[in-house]
């Protein structure tokens, strides 16, 4: 398709058919999604844009356009996805130079972005008033992403085969495509693979939850489609009826990462414990927990110098 393509086609149609020809198929669904994002960004944008006409300049004005609605991490991932089908128009000759060399990212000033997580107080309260039944059902599914801190995709994706009760953990290897048609897809990156500790309180509920349930099938995945939605409405019930900050099945993560940062558990332990690719990615998305820990640091260290 894209040989059909000259120097007088259209530029968002040429990315429209590169990203079909080469990433369709090949990339996830999420992945995907962004790429078709981008494309009709694109074709906002610059809707008379030519190929031909894609100099440096151009391109830049593409990016300072895409930047007035944007934070500079979201134009930055918007240029990582339009480079690739650039470079590829230059490698054809529809391009005579690379328009993308020393481009500028720009992008509107972040808001302060605090993160929902519950306390030890009101997490305490939720799993006290969960309704844990003899089979399973969200309630049971709430209470272990409380207690391991996965992903929503992953815990859908648990099995039986998953838990080894003998050594107290939970292997997570991959996760559920609640977003498409259904089925075991691989985890978010190479560090999602990893295997967790779990309290025997989880082992004591999930040892008697899982007899008699098939080894290699999800728990918590049954006939019908799965929708985010219908968890975070069962968890808000439950947060208003114990008279607690609403937070959705995404916060219940954060809440778990939060209370073992307070708790002193070191960064790369928490990191791991995640699935984060780095201890960057730990220190981003927590930074103010751990600049308050920081704060009680160094009261600590002047109290602990006074008494010298």
């Amino acid at each position: 398709m894209l040989r059909e393509m000259n120097k007088s086609s259209l530029f968002f149609e040429y990315y429209r058919q590169w990203v079909d020809v080469y990433k369709r198929g090949a990339i996830r669904e999420a992945t995907m999604s962004k790429y078709l994002m981008t494309q009709k960004w694109v074709e906002k944008l610059a809707p008379d844009l030519k190929i031909s006409e894609l100099t440096r300049t151009m391109y830049q004005q593409l990016l300072n356009d895409y930047a007035q609605y944007h934070e500079r991490q979201t134009t930055l991932d918007f240029h990582h996805q339009l480079k690739g089908a650039v470079l590829d128009a230059v490698d054809e000759g529809l391009i005579e130079r690379d328009p993308t060399r020393k481009a500028i990212i720009k992008g509107k000033t972040p808001g302060i972005k605090k993160i929902k997580y519950l306390n030890q107080f009101e997490l305490h309260m939720l799993i006290a008033g969960l309704d844990i039944k003899d089979e399973p059902n969200w309630d049971w599914f709430i209470l272990l992403v409380a207690k391991t801190g996965m992903r929503f995709s992953e815990a859908l994706a648990i099995t039986p085969a998953d838990f080894d009760f003998s050594r107290q953990t939970l292997s997570i290897s991959k996760t559920w495509d609640y977003k498409g048609e259904g089925g075991f897809m691989p985890t978010k990156n190479h560090s999602s693979v990893r295997k967790i500790q779990i309290d025997w309180q989880i082992v004591v509920k999930f040892s008697e939850l899982v007899k008699g349930l098939p080894e290699d099938k999800p728990i918590f995945v049954g006939e019908s489609k799965i929708y985010n939605s219908t968890v975070n409405n069962v968890l808000a019930r439950h947060c208003q009826a114990c008279g607690i900050s609403v937070i959705s099945i995404h916060g219940l993560r954060h809440t778990h990462a939060s209370l073992l940062l307070f708790a002193g558990v070191s960064i790369a332990s928490v990191a791991r414990r995640l699935g984060h690719a780095s201890m960057t990615t730990t220190q981003k998305t927590y930074l103010h927990i751990i600049q308050e820990l920081e704060n009680k640091d160094v009261d600590l260290v002047m109290r602990t110098l006074s008494g010298l």
